[in-house]
């Protein structure tokens, strides 16, 4: 395919860009500690440009520094002693012949108290977010017609700084959204009641800006434009902002000034439908974008899982949008354009929508450490893994497994030149992988499979399947070093009487297909998100499934995110969930659970499946260090973890090889 309408340019207001990609803004705390922005910042936004994304919108930027901090190490706009570093970025960007847009942003009731200094958040009317639960107190008009002047000096900072143009962030149900939206306004004054007063705020932030810098400033907005109130986990009896008034406020909005619109979808409560999980097909809420084009006369971006050029192609190429939004899609691959141009369309190490990004960011961002993506450690790290030596000389490395760490490692070692020899003792690449695949939704873990057969085989990696690996076949080859990823097995509590009975088997059985089971009783035992998939698996094979679990609830340590996709699938299996319940007999018709106050209870099933979590598999490599000199230890080999463990480990260490 000729990618002829994905790579033609296209003006946005007064700027061409060069091709119809526009990475979507995420928040990456990259910043430096002042908020300003950071070589680490300039470095990963710099990248992406290099791989040739036609426009770029930075993430997240605050317009103001006191209410308007959603995370530490976020990027500002709000203070003239911001503008070096925006100019900073856009030489950057401007390098690699790219083009950067600032998001301009203030959270609004999505934040929490502790980042701004322990107060109540504010919003148009005192709503408080239920997903952070943080105190809201509801903005006086004054602090309105403050926040609109914010947004007006951010902007032209921006423009004085080199910035290309700016994004108001009016989606995802942050400030402006939240005054958008008949769900968080409930104002009675000018910025409230009608569709015209709650896009009041906008407008007079568009004006304002158009006031300051002139019309040929580009000046784009993203918007919710169905905030999904319907389908939310919380208890919400409202429909909030839908398609048709979101269309409405576009058409209305437009002729201030506007240049594009960047339809997205969601907000807090309803998160799936902003950051989707693994579960969403590719482009399902194109569908909004390709309303809003229809109603209005400047270039409409579209988003949705948007992973494949030739999908990207076909909705541009049908007039549903003129720009494709892609944001994980360029954490996980900065260089998607530059493959696809090339013809490289198998090269692109395509996102697998496990949220790993998004999940690093409630953890590294609020401590004030870069988020990270699971199959690809350089992301938001390029200004430290900066290196693209090629000094491996052909020297001989081993590497001792063919899961996820050990074909990244392999792949690493072999871009730097060193001679790579690869033992995996079963007949097919991926480890892990090819049981991570095998419950429903989980489809796009095989385009990570993929994606290192196709890097191996064009970087000449000597792969040797069906092939356990032994200290005399790794002595023949007098490796430099060996790379032992020989991942890890499943935990099998002995001191559990009955464990050992013939229906008794672990979910690794379950998702190899070793054992099938169809129209029975099964415990599942144990609810991280293996278990969660493996019950569902089971589900979709008639069987009754109880999933059981110690701790209080379900999914202790899961993704809320991810919980909460499959654990609505689930529900509507009839799963019964049983949290606060503790595995201690097993017979071959029930299993006895024991309950917090220690009574006793008889679960009747047919089949009891244990997920309760897997050990490192150190057999092979405690040999290997008493027979080698420079024997390393990558993925769950090093420590157990998921996809994001396993990647990283491995880069880092076939990376610093000296």
């Amino acid at each position: 395919m000729s990618y002829e309408n994905l790579l033609s340019p296209i003006n946005i207001g007064s700027l061409k860009i060069r091709n119809r990609v526009v990475m979507g803004a995420m928040g990456s705390a990259t910043a430096n500690e002042n908020a300003t922005i950071s070589e680490c910042e300039c470095a990963y936004y710099a990248e992406r440009a290099k791989g040739g994304v036609g426009l770029i919108i930075n993430e997240v930027t605050r317009v103001n520094n006191d209410t308007g901090i959603m995370m530490p190490r976020q990027s500002s706009a709000a203070t003239d002693e911001c503008i070096p570093g925006l100019r900073k970025l856009a030489n950057a960007v401007h390098y690699y012949d790219g083009a950067i847009f600032i998001q301009l942003h203030h959270p609004g009731r999505q934040t929490v108290c502790e980042v701004i200094g322990g107060k109540p958040t504010i919003s148009p009317s005192g709503i408080k977010s239920m997903l952070t639960q943080a105190p809201c107190r509801e903005m006086t008009n004054a602090e309105v017609k403050s926040l609109v002047q914010d947004f007006i000096n951010a902007a032209e900072r921006c423009y004085k700084a080199g910035i290309d143009g700016v994004e108001l962030h009016a989606a995802h149900g942050y400030m402006l959204n939240q005054f958008l939206s008949p769900f968080t306004n409930k104002r009675t004054d000018e910025y409230g009641g009608s569709t015209e007063n709650r896009a009041r705020i906008i407008k007079e932030i568009i004006q304002g800006i158009r006031q300051r810098v002139g019309r040929e400033y580009p000046v784009i907005m993203r918007i919710s434009a169905d905030e999904f109130l319907r389908d939310s986990v919380f208890p919400i009896k409202e429909d909030g902002l839908l398609l048709d008034e979101a269309v409405e406020i576009c058409k209305y909005l437009v002729p201030f000034g506007l240049d594009a619109i960047n339809v997205s979808a969601g907000i807090y409560e309803t998160m799936n439908k902003a950051w989707e999980p693994t579960s969403y097909p590719e482009g399902w809420k194109i569908y909004l974008a390709e309303a809003v084009k229809k109603a209005v006369d400047v270039p409409v971006f579209g988003v949705g899982t948007i992973r494949n050029p030739d999908f990207a192609e076909k909705v541009i190429s049908e007039g549903k949008v003129d720009c494709v939004t892609i944001a994980r899609g360029l954490l996980a691959d900065p260089d998607w354009v530059k493959k696809t141009a090339e013809g490289r369309v198998d090269e692109i190490r395509r996102c697998i929508s496990c949220l790993n990004c998004m999940d690093s960011m409630a953890v590294n961002g609020m401590k004030g450490e870069p988020f990270s993506c699971a199959i690809n450690a350089r992301a938001a790290r390029e200004w430290f893994y900066n290196s693209s030596r090629q000094d491996g000389n052909g020297r001989m490395v081993v590497v001792v497994g063919g899961g996820p760490s050990g074909m990244e490692a392999a792949r690493v070692l072999a871009e730097r030149k060193f001679k790579v020899i690869l033992f995996e003792k079963n007949s097919e690449l991926g480890g892990q992988l090819c049981l991570a695949n095998k419950p429903p939704h989980k489809e796009k873990i095989n385009w990570l499979i993929k994606y290192f057969e196709v890097q191996l085989k064009k970087l000449g990696v000597e792969v040797h399947l069906n092939t356990p690996a032994t200290i005399e076949s790794i002595k023949e080859l007098s490796p430099y070093a060996v790379f032992i990823g020989t991942g890890s097995t499943s935990i099998v509590p002995k001191s559990i009487p009955g464990v050992q009975g013939k229906n008794v088997c672990t979910s690794s059985d379950i998702l190899s297909g070793k054992v099938k089971i169809s129209n029975k009783k099964v415990a599942v035992i144990g609810s991280g998100m293996t278990g969660l998939e493996t019950a569902e698996l089971l589900g979709t094979m008639n069987n009754k499934v109880y999933v059981v679990e110690m701790m209080d609830k379900i999914g202790p340590d899961a993704s809320w995110q991810n919980l909460t996709d499959v654990q609505g699938r689930l529900e509507k299996m009839n799963t019964s969930f049983m949290p606060s319940h503790k595995l201690v007999d097993i017979t071959d018709e029930s299993v006895i659970l024991e309950e917090k106050d220690g009574e006793k209870e008889k679960l009747p099933v047919e089949y009891v499946v244990l997920s309760l979590g897997v050990h490192a598999d150190q057999t092979l490599a405690e040999k290997l260090n008493t027979n080698f000199h420079n024997v390393i230890k990558i993925g769950d080999t090093a420590q157990v973890g998921r996809i994001a463990n396993a990647v990283s480990t491995a880069f880092a260490e076939a990376y610093k090889l000296n």
